[in-house]
Parts: structure tokens; C-alpha cells; sequence
């Protein structure tokens, strides 16, 4: 719940403009991992083929998406 506080912060803040320049540059979303822009691809895993996707990230401490990466990675230069 936000509370009557937070609304008059954001109302104040809003009141008082904003910094364009500011916003610019802190960048919209994730940031790329190189110079070709990502797409994203749905794959179906079954419930064993998952957990062992997260077993491998907690093991690594990275990602989901990082650990699949590395296996294709892996895949492709076999």
C-alpha cells in the first residue's frame, strides 16, 4: 500500500521537474550483453530439466538465463 506521504513525495517531485538530462542517462532496462540486440526464446523444460538448470546456478551463484547460456554455449562449440 503507498501511503499519503509517499503520494505527496511524488507530487512534489513531480511539481518540481524533472532533470531530463538526468533520466537520459540512466538508460532504460537491462543492459546488453554486446553490440547485437538479444532476443528472447521460450523453451519448455520439464520440472527435472529446470531444477537442474537452478541446481547449477545456485552451485555457480549466476542466473537462470546464465546457466542455460553456458550449456548452449558448451553445446555449440562441441
Amino acid at each position: 500500500m503507498v501511503s499519503e506521504e509517499q503520494v505527496q513525495q511524488w507530487a512534489d517531485e513531480a511539481e518540481a521537474g524533472y532533470d531530463v538530462a538526468e533520466l537520459k542517462r540512466r538508460g532504460r532496462g537491462r543492459p546488453g550483453r554486446g553490440a547485437e540486440p538479444m532476443q528472447v526464446v521460450a523453451v519448455r523444460l520439464t520440472v527435472d530439466e529446470l531444477a537442474a538448470v537452478d541446481a547449477v546456478a545456485a552451485r555457480e551463484s549466476i542466473s537462470r538465463s546464465e546457466a542455460i547460456r553456458r550449456a548452449l554455449a558448451g553445446f555449440a562449440a562441441a
